[in-house]
């Protein structure tokens, strides 16, 4: 029997049920119960550019939900805790719409809280690493309070078969950054699903960094619900031999006066190496006075690669200041080679150049020194394996 509501279900007067194609990005099915969604095939909206049989284990089977190590930066007016499923935030910032998150969503025993206080700027650290190889589901909650200001790294490192969620939470004139590094090994795999609620006069800076694991998918939800609320949604990634990294980004105005600016940038390179971004912008018909435009930029260095770029907008009010949305695909620029080259540049060494400027703009918003010298070590070193391509 199907669940009405599901994938478009809908139950008739009579109670018959038919197909109605969701219309509306919001009006997606939402459950925490992961037996409420259908088993993935593949050809779900949601899954249908993505490897799935290469992760049943994460979407379908039983997933380890126990505590992990974690280390952390001490830091005045930040506090890291293990709470409870009945705590009072989980669920505040969004549900899950597809089957990986609702599993994790019921596998966890504890979810891991960080909590911001203070309006004193403040940075603060925290890693995983080695999560092992075994199927885990696993929750987090930030929480900044308001008027608080921080800049929040998650990083991640080592082997990992993860599927999570990441609740957001920003309270009245917050200002916030998060930025989740990915630095798996080779044979990491994580579905990751960050849902953000951003209040009244609230900002939050989010940034998605992928540059190792065998597949990366990382899908920021982003609900700008008070009014001025304001969101800049930044990603670099970097796909070699082999690697799926995925971006799925979905921004929801909600509240009036609300801006959000969404730009991605990613590299391919290697046979194989693939890439996927799909950005969905909402524009509610509560949303008046709304500013929003997202892209995304993918320089594709080998032949081989395959890079996916869907921008979609809809938009429910004609009271906004502008709404737009871009999206390329392409190769070196020859011109910039030739310049560089006719200057004595090494054609190796030029295209290092071209690709470091192009990935540098979103370096350069991460707003924490220390990360972002060792980023652009590490896309120096990504770079490395192009000489001789």
């Amino acid at each position: 029997m199907p669940t009405a509501g599901q994938h478009g279900i809908k139950e008739h007067s009579d109670g018959r049920f038919g197909f109605i194609p969701v219309q509306t990005r919001s009006d997606r099915f939402k459950s925490v119960n992961v037996a409420d969604f259908e088993a993935v095939t593949g050809r779900e909206l949601v899954w249908k550019l993505s490897p799935v049989a290469k992760f049943t284990d994460l979407t379908a089977g039983t997933l380890d939900g126990s505590t992990y190590d974690v280390s952390s930066t001490d830091v005045a007016g930040v506090s890291v805790d293990w709470v409870g499923r009945d705590d009072a935030r989980i669920g505040l910032a969004g549900l899950p719409e597809e089957r990986a998150s609702a599993n994790a969503w019921g596998a966890f025993e504890k979810a891991l809280a960080i909590t911001v206080s203070g309006e004193e700027p403040k940075e603060f650290t925290l890693t995983r690493a080695n999560l092992g190889s075994a199927p885990r589901g696993a929750h987090t909650i930030i929480d900044a309070k308001p008027f608080s200001q921080a800049v929040v790294i998650l990083e991640n490192t080592g082997d990992a078969r993860l599927t999570e969620n990441v609740e957001i939470i920003l309270g009245e004139s917050a200002n916030l950054t998060v930025i989740t590094v990915q630095e798996w090994d080779d044979t990491a795999v994580q579905l990751s699903n960050h849902f953000a609620t951003i209040g009244r006069d609230a900002r939050l800076k989010h940034i998605v960094v992928t540059l190792g694991g065998s597949i990366v998918r990382v899908n920021p939800s982003i609900h700008l619900v008070g009014s001025g609320s304001d969101i800049e949604a930044l990603g670099l990634y970097f796909a070699d031999a082999g690697q799926h990294l995925e971006q799925q980004v979905y921004i929801n105005h909600v509240g009036p006066h609300s801006r959000s600016r969404v730009t991605y940038k990613g590299a391919l390179q290697g046979q194989g190496a693939r890439t996927v971004w799909i950005g969905d912008v909402l524009i509610g018909n509560t949303a008046t006075g709304t500013d929003s435009y997202e892209q995304n930029r993918n320089l594709v260095l080998t032949e081989g690669t395959r890079a996916d770029s869907v921008p979609n907008l809809e938009i429910e009010t004609g009271d906004i200041l502008g709404a737009g949305h871009a999206s390329a695909t392409g190769r070196f620029d020859d011109e910039q080679l030739f310049y560089l080259q006719s200057r004595g540049i090494s054609e190796d060494e030029a295209r290092r150049l071209v690709v470091r400027g192009f990935l540098t703009e979103i370096v350069q918003k991460i707003g924490s020194a220390p990360l972002e010298a060792r980023l652009q070590e590490a896309i120096e070193t990504e770079l490395r394996g192009t000489d001789g391509e």
